[in-house]
């Protein structure tokens, strides 16, 4: 290796980047090579006698993509419509199938960190109910939780969706 690339290599930040958001006043984080976009809230269509935490569906790169409210699913408190609460499309990669984008409507998503892999440590409470909140790092701005998308969804809630998904595309 070259003293050069030796040098770009040390001046690289180091630990993988992931977006921050906040469920209630607690801070967590996605790694970022599970998202495919962040956007502003935008009007979804509904989804009639879905679960409460399923806010609907809408287009992206023309496949309808079913929406999920994470304080909704988490808190039982619907997200609030701020500037900073942010509709972030996630590859969630079932353990059977292809991948299917979900997308999350997540408060005060604006913040990107660099968190090591190595400071993460394991979750204490793990709870049945819910697999997708992972490790925990505690950061310069408190404890931060990382959260699984793989984990987010059991798999009759993502056959529930990607049939919705599918029905709702071929009404339209």
């Amino acid at each position: 290796m070259s003293l050069r690339a030796n040098y770009q290599q040390a001046r690289r930040p180091r630990g993988e980047l992931h977006l921050l958001f906040s469920l209630g006043k607690d801070r967590y984080a996605l790694d970022v090579h599970a998202i495919s976009a962040v956007l502003p809230l935008q009007r979804l269509k509904q989804i009639p006698d879905a679960p409460p935490w399923v806010s609907g569906l809408f287009v992206f790169r023309g496949e309808p993509v079913p929406v999920i409210d994470l304080c909704q699913m988490a808190m039982a408190t619907p997200a609030q419509a701020r500037a900073s609460t942010r509709l972030v499309v996630v590859k969630y990669l079932a353990t059977d199938a292809q991948p299917v984008q979900i997308g999350l409507i997540l408060e005060q998503a604006t913040d990107t960190q660099r968190l090591l892999d190595d400071a993460f440590s394991p979750n204490p409470l793990q709870n049945p109910a819910t697999p997708y909140l992972g490790m925990i790092q505690q950061t310069a701005l408190g404890m931060v939780q990382r959260i699984s998308v793989e984990q987010l969804l059991s798999e009759d809630v993502r056959a529930l969706l990607v049939r919705n998904a599918v029905d709702a595309s071929a009404d339209e």
